[in-house]
């Protein structure tokens, strides 16, 4: 890896186990968001590796379809991993095994970093951070299961006062896992508060296998720093992606020195079209399965969860308040796009 300033170049593949990725940027997985429609988008502007939505072990074992469609892929979506969580080793392992049965998946990732309070009651997510040795005991469990790459993603510790990441960190290489990602904060913050890259820093310094950061990215000038400043392995990129899929061309071209391209505000409007008709696509597979009032398209109901995406997607521009106001009138694709073309004029 060479600096130049405080800008890197000539970034390395990243290598885990038997996967390489050619641009080690990474989109983070994060629950409501990181479906199968975002994952395409980032993955168009040069987005190297996407995970899944955090997933229930116990459900793919068995067989829950809610469950079974966070895992929905496009034929042509490579690298990509699936994010798993659950606290019993050998469920982690038969779920794992599992997924490499479907054939599109090319890594496990097993969650010990989720705060969210279901998960962590189950014992599962953070929870985990509790007891390093028990972290060994999935990944070996998940190793022994499948020949896919096996990697953890994970946090600082629950809080300041105990933080146990070396351990944790050790523990996963230990048990011959293939990467850590690293959230730098602590259970008690959430997405909120510093990313401690420093304690970034440490931890790649410690370890053989691939460091991969997570946390502090709200600009694409945040990439470069981050990589200058931990020597970490790859940068994974989350909330700032939201209403920014471009990010990841944008950090692209500052990695390798090219122009950094601004999306017109036509472009912006295409990819929102887009986003959101491969939104009422997963709808519609949602729809064969689950219950619904057919009274509500499945038109309606893509519109109804883009709510998030739309706002960040318009993040920023004028009239905030008077389009977040009408946000219940909006039914379709066209009232949508309306309410974008009036924003962007």
């Amino acid at each position: 890896m060479a600096f130049k300033g405080r800008l890197v170049v000539n970034i390395p593949p990243l290598k885990i186990g038997n996967l390489t990725i050619d641009m080690p940027l990474i989109l983070a997985p994060m629950a409501g968001y990181t479906d199968l429609a975002l994952r395409s988008l980032c993955r168009h502007f040069g987005c190297g590796l996407t995970f899944t939505e955090i997933t229930n072990a116990e459900g793919i074992i068995r067989g829950q379809r809610p469950t079974l469609h966070i895992l929905e892929t496009a034929p042509d979506e490579h690298p990509v991993a699936a994010h798993i969580y659950g606290s019993n080793p050998d469920v982690m392992a038969k779920a794992a095994a599992e997924i490499e049965k479907l054939g599109r998946f090319h890594m496990i990732d097993i969650n010990c970093g989720c705060p969210v309070r279901k998960i962590v009651a189950k014992g599962a997510g953070v929870a985990l951070m509790k007891s390093p040795e028990k972290i060994g005991a999935i990944v070996r469990a998940v190793k022994q299961a499948v020949s896919l790459p096996v990697t953890v993603k994970t946090r600082l510790g629950l809080s300041p006062n105990r933080m146990n990441i070396s351990e944790v960190a050790q523990s996963v290489e230990e048990a011959g896992g293939d990467a850590i990602f690293i959230h730098v904060r602590f259970a008690t913050a959430k997405h909120g508060g510093d990313a401690a890259w420093n304690i970034l820093a440490k931890i790649k310094s410690e370890r053989t296998i691939p460091v991969v950061g997570n946390g502090g990215i709200t600009v694409p000038e945040d990439v470069p720093k981050m990589f200058s400043e931990t020597g970490v392995d790859g940068v994974m990129i989350g909330r700032a992606a939201i209403g920014h899929p471009w990010i990841f061309r944008e950090v692209s071209c500052l990695l390798t020195e090219q122009p950094l391209p601004r999306l017109s505000l036509v472009e912006r409007r295409a990819v929102v079209a887009e986003h959101l008709a491969e939104f009422v696509k997963l709808k519609e597979i949602e729809r064969k399965w689950k219950r619904k009032s057919a009274r509500v398209t499945s038109e309606e109901l893509a519109v109804r969860h883009f709510t998030g995406h739309l706002i960040a997607y318009l993040r920023g521009c004028k009239n905030q308040g008077e389009w977040k106001r009408n946000l219940q009138s909006l039914h379709t694709i066209e009232d949508v796009l309306m309410v974008v073309d009036k924003v962007l004029e």
